[in-house]
């Protein structure tokens, strides 16, 4: 699992029966993006953020994605 990126969302397993972690891009979006995206469906929903710019919604994403993969490895 990449530090950064919280790994796979969706691991698939390839013949052997065991995850890939050395090819990374065969395994589809990581799950810091898969946290960036329900957050940004979240905020997308919300009438309050409709003047926001798209920079901030995303920066802000991508920072409650950030949080949620730290809060993963906490006891």
């Amino acid at each position: 699992m990449s530090k950064d990126t919280g790994g796979p969302a969706f691991p698939a397993p390839i013949n052997s029966g065991r995850v890939r972690k050395d090819d990374s891009h065969m395994n589809g979006m990581t799950l810091r993006d898969y946290f960036a995206a329900k957050a940004l469906q979240g905020l997308c929903a919300d009438p309050n953020t409709s003047g926001a710019k798209r920079e901030h919604l995303v920066a802000e994403c991508y920072e409650l994605a950030d949080a949620m993969l730290a809060a993963r490895v906490k006891p």
